[in-house]
């Protein structure tokens, strides 16, 4: 199966948690409906069609992890519309704006693996990359969090069914085998409940528990399914 390999990074990046509300929280990597959207940004398709266009059923995505996952949190000041109304200036008790503590993460970079069944959308996908250019505004969760992006290659992937090895990408529970993961010495295993099928209404469809290494290293795991490469690495699609 080919597959296209891309890296996209940035200076800042926010991911909104789905259960936090007035101090937003955000996922050390973007879950894949969000991969998704940025690779419609890049293709070019609307954002009404995106999630259709590169749904789970037509594209496959896995995401690794190529920085240290580092967070910040920053104030961001919001227009204050209390009371259904805004002025420009304060008046009485009525402020201008308000500001919410906001978690980032900090120089975020990531490396996404993207098969398409569609071969003219494929094709576009992997032209643009190519080319270093996007149809829509590339970012990292927010609008103002501008995301640059770097093309890797395309290699061919073998589906490996009861293995164990080296995982470089995000491991999703459901691919693990009983027996699991190897903890290793040095290495810090973290677990995420991230959104993974969504509609076009932006309804979640499917959660689903992650782990990953915080450092951006392998992680060392029993698998029911992985996919290999043609040098031997070995991801898992969502």
């Amino acid at each position: 199966m080919k597959v296209i390999v891309f890296d996209v990074f940035g200076d800042f990046a926010h991911f909104k948690k789905f259960y936090t509300t007035s101090s937003p929280l955000t996922f050390s990597f973007p879950p894949p409906p969000t991969v998704r959207g940025m690779l419609g940004a890049i293709a070019g398709i609307d954002k009404k069609e995106y999630l259709d266009c590169f749904s789970h059923k037509k594209c496959r995505v896995a995401i690794r992890i190529l920085a240290p996952v580092k967070k910040i949190r920053m104030g961001i000041n919001h227009v204050n519309t209390k009371g259904n109304f805004w002025i420009p200036v304060k008046k009485g008790t009525h402020e201008a704006r308000t500001q919410i503590r906001t978690e980032f993460l900090k120089n975020p970079s990531y490396r996404f693996y993207v098969h398409h069944e569609d071969a003219d959308i494929f094709k576009k996908l992997v032209e643009n990359v190519k080319s270093h250019k996007t149809v829509y505004t590339l970012s990292l969760g927010l609008s103002e969090l501008l995301a640059d992006f770097r093309y890797v290659g395309m290699f061919d992937f073998v589906e490996r069914f009861n293995e164990e090895g080296e995982i470089v990408t995000v491991v999703p529970v459901d691919a693990l085998e009983d027996y699991g993961i190897v903890f290793e010495e040095g290495k810090q295993y973290f677990k995420e409940r991230i959104p993974v099928e969504m509609t076009s209404e932006r309804v979640v469809e499917r959660y689903e528990d992650v782990i990953f290494e915080v450092q951006g290293k392998s992680i060392y795991a029993c698998t029911r399914v992985c996919w290999e490469a043609e040098n031997g690495e070995r991801i898992i699609f969502f």
